[in-house]
């Protein structure tokens, strides 16, 4: 499956570490709000720690104005997650998960094979737009590119 626009949420388990280890489905844990979930290969990498991240932390406010929350994915572990999350000082308001074993993320289709580098499976860079549970809009980028599923985009996409 790739994922489309149009698609409901899948009960697939994300971890995070806000109050200790916490499981959460991807169908409840975006419910009954409006969300983009962006992902990055992995939390300390190059592109995802210089621009993906903190373009979302900078215009995190603009997002909430337009009252939508902000969650970063990555095939990563919780304590990587919160580990990058306190080195990149991004606020509560911005959650970080895991999906650690890669089951949304191929469950999207959007797994990126990087055992070339010596990291396994990773997530493909994406943003989506989800609208009580319901994906909207989907921007993945193609290998090593950086464009569609920036902050600015979701954001001008949520202007349009």
């Amino acid at each position: 499956m790739t994922v489309h626009a149009g698609d409901s949420l899948p009960d697939i388990a994300l971890k995070t570490l806000s109050e200790g280890l916490q499981t959460h489905f991807a169908s409840s844990l975006f419910a009954g709000q409006k969300v983009v979930v962006f992902g990055v290969p992995g939390a300390f990498t190059p592109t995802c720690s210089a621009r993906h991240l903190p373009g979302f932390v900078d215009h995190l406010a603009e997002f909430s104005e337009l009252g939508v929350q902000v969650f970063c994915m990555a095939v990563n572990d919780p304590f990587v997650m919160q580990a990058w999350g306190r080195e990149q000082k991004v606020p509560p308001a911005l959650q970080l998960v895991s999906d650690g074993n890669a089951e949304l993320t191929r469950y999207w289709g959007l797994e990126l094979d990087a055992s070339a580098s010596g990291m396994g499976t990773r997530c493909r860079r994406f943003a989506m737009y989800i609208e009580h549970r319901v994906i909207k809009h989907v921007a993945i980028e193609e290998p090593g590119q950086f464009e569609v599923s920036s902050a600015e985009a979701m954001l001008a996409w949520l202007k349009r």
